[in-house]
């Protein structure tokens, strides 16, 4: 079975209304498909600032601990 890997993308962006949305984080294959979907929500937007964070890659399903370390922000288990 073969594994999709999505990258995470980091948005900063003003909306067509002239509001600033920071630290938008969306998920793609690549950077197109990262700002494809960006587009599909934010209609009419202006990206001011586009960065792709490292995502951490698991090996196995998720558990109990790792959905309270992601809520809470703390350490990544692999």
């Amino acid at each position: 079975m073969q594994q999709l890997v999505s990258a995470k993308y980091c948005f900063r962006i003003r909306t067509r209304n002239g509001a600033i949305v920071d630290n938008l984080s969306i998920f793609g294959r690549d950077e197109d498909e990262a700002e494809r979907k960006l587009r599909q929500i934010y209609q009419g937007c202006e990206i001011l600032e586009l960065r792709q964070q490292a995502a951490a890659l698991r090996a196995g399903p998720l558990n109990y601990e790792d959905v309270v370390d992601m809520i809470s922000g703390g350490p990544a288990r692999s």
